[in-house]
């Protein structure tokens, strides 16, 4: 039982810092993109792209908690940073990043089952 505990929190984790990795790297290119004004960027296969978005929006859908749904979606599918939801939903950042935290953590459980 204990070592399946510390196999959970180190799967936990792992999730965790590929979420911000992701993020991040959302953010880089968002940048990059921006700043090559008329620079078509090379696109990934329709398919591929579509069942990935499919897919993700199963899941946030398959979140309890309506508020954390929103979230979850403005943050990683709207690319809005955790102060611009904030002020969306009139909430603090620290409430907004408590729910995206949460967030991370069911749809983990969720995967994980």
């Amino acid at each position: 039982m204990m070592e399946q505990q510390t196999v959970f929190e180190e799967y936990r984790k792992e999730v965790y810092r590929i979420a911000w990795r992701i993020q991040y790297k959302a953010k880089v290119v968002r940048k990059r993109e921006c700043s090559f004004i008329g620079f078509e960027p090379a696109t990934t296969s329709f398919t591929s792209s579509s069942d990935n978005k499919i897919v993700v929006r199963q899941l946030i859908n398959d979140l309890p908690s309506n508020t954390g749904r929103t979230i979850i979606y403005k943050i990683y599918i709207q690319d809005k940073t955790e102060g611009e939801v904030a002020r969306e939903l009139n909430m603090s950042q620290q409430g907004v990043n408590k729910w995206k935290r949460k967030m991370i953590q069911e749809l983990s459980r969720m995967m994980s089952s």
